[in-house]
């Protein structure tokens, strides 16, 4: 059972990680909204605090994969609310 962090905005950024761990790939947040049906700019905002919990990795400006601790937490291994915030 997944156990996301009072920070999670669900089911959005379980969604947007969902993504980015089935394919693989690493994404634009245009792709992923026209995934998920939300807007670039919704997806966007998500991933800033994903990246910033190490959920997500910002691999160039306006690219996204998935991070380790992501499909830890996808899996139910990995308790969201332990994660802190990068600075």
């Amino acid at each position: 059972m997944r156990r996301p962090g009072e920070w999670m905005q669900l089911p959005t950024d379980e969604r947007i990680l969902e993504i980015l761990h089935s394919s693989g790939l690493i994404l634009s947040p245009s792709v992923i909204g026209k995934n998920i049906d939300k807007s670039r700019e919704q997806i966007n905002r998500r991933l800033s605090v994903l990246v910033e919990y190490g959920l997500a990795v910002q691999v160039e400006r306006g690219y996204y994969e998935i991070d380790t601790d992501s499909v830890r937490y996808l899996e139910g291994d990995l308790d969201a609310d332990s994660l802190e915030a990068n600075e």
